[in-house]
């Protein structure tokens, strides 16, 4: 059900576009595109440097907009940490004029209509549009309790900025070392499983010194589908070592990693597609488009509900594993928060793991598509159909 709050004006708008956004932006250009009187969302960029070539980064900015279906207008809103008449001001207007006239050109050649081009800076907000702007408005207009008000209970509350919620999520030191401990006994029985079969399994003497905990996670990698999609029911805060273990050994193994994405993002009938796709490929098959669409984001609009369960899970699993054993991890959830829009944090992870191992393929493709602003199709499509 869409939930409609009106802004009388340009202090409730901009009261209320962090509670579009789910964060406060802070040194960014925000871009709200409109149908008609009704947002479709909040388009975020960081701002650019001061060589930054600003038609550029507008013609970027406004060619994500226009990828936004039934978008007819939008709305400029810069947040800076300069004063209002500071960098990027021309004749005494607000800053990062320059670039808001760069975006304004870039929507009228797109033919969007600007609803507003707006500035919230250290010291007021005001208008790039209005030519008699003057002094700053002050900032404690922007602090409209009536907006929350308005607001349904689930989406009130305090809101940190776009890099908040990023941080892996605490975990006691104990439950790391008995992931470590886990992670190595699996090895060893994978190793003891791999060799004995039939009666030998049966009778083999590794498996009989081995922890039953790491028997049954070892088996349960028979079936990787199926532990992929039962490990969306576990309790992330209530990991178990072994279930960490396995799925941590799991997302650091490139083949059974993008099994996880893809069947994360479109059930287990597409992840057992994926695995079956994936062997067919290490004998040489073609690796099917429509299985390699989710992956770069051109495929059909995935479950959002997944994706979240999915990367709060592998949060867990990364604080959890030890900190050699946390680059395939951390690449899922920058994979995880890519595909569900947030691409601050998305390349918060990834720099984290490429802390740990800098060639990690996935982590550089991350940055590749981060740094060129490629988001996902389906990160386009209207509220309604998100």
């Amino acid at each position: 059900m869409s939930t409609i709050i009106t802004a009388a004006d340009a202090a409730e708008f901009l009261a209320l576009v962090p509670r579009l956004a789910g964060f406060r932006p802070v040194r960014s250009v925000a871009i709200v595109p409109f149908q008609g009187r009704r947002t479709l969302g909040v388009l975020r960029a960081d701002l650019p440097g001061d060589d930054a070539d600003a038609d550029s980064v507008a013609a970027t900015l406004v060619g994500m907009v226009c990828k936004v279906r039934h978008a007819d207008a939008l709305a400029i809103v810069v947040y800076t940490d300069a004063a209002f008449s500071g960098v990027g001001a021309d004749d005494g207007g607000p800053a990062h004029g320059r670039l808001a006239q760069a975006l304004t050109r870039a929507a009228d050649v797109c033919g969007l209509r600007v609803a507003e081009a707006l500035c919230v800076a250290a010291d007021g907000w005001g208008s790039y549009l209005d030519a008699a702007q003057g002094a700053p408005r002050p900032l404690d207009e922007l602090d409209d309790t009536s907006i929350d008000e308005r607001l349904p209970e689930e989406l009130r509350g305090p809101l940190g900025d776009q890099a908040a919620g990023a941080e892996l999520p605490p975990v006691d030191l104990a439950l790391t070392e008995r992931t470590a401990r886990a992670l190595q006994t699996l090895d060893d029985a994978i190793d003891a499983v791999s060799h004995a079969t039939g009666i030998e399994r049966a009778a083999h003497e590794d498996l009989a010194r081995l922890d039953p905990l790491a028997l049954a996670a070892a088996c349960a990698l028979d079936d990787i589908p199926a532990l992929f999609e039962d490990a969306l029911e576990w309790d992330p805060a209530r990991l178990r070592p072994f279930d960490a273990a396995a799925l941590i050994w799991c997302l650091a193994r490139p083949a059974l990693r993008d099994v996880a994405l893809v069947q994360w993002a479109s059930g287990i009938e597409s992840g057992d597609a994926a695995l079956d796709a994936q062997l067919r490929w290490e004998e040489g098959d073609e690796y099917p488009p429509d299985l390699a669409a989710h992956l770069w984001g051109e495929a059909d609009r995935p479950s959002a509900e997944r994706l979240a369960t999915a990367l709060d899970l592998v949060r867990h699993a990364a604080a959890a594993a030890p900190r050699d054993e946390r680059a395939g991890p951390l690449s899922v959830c920058a994979w995880l928060s890519w595909a569900l829009g947030r691409s601050t944090h998305a390349a918060w992870y990834a720099d984290q793991a490429a802390l740990i191992e800098p060639e990690h393929g996935l982590t550089g493709i991350l940055h590749a598509m981060i740094a060129a602003g490629h988001l996902p199709e389906w990160a386009f499509a209207p509220p309604q159909e998100r």
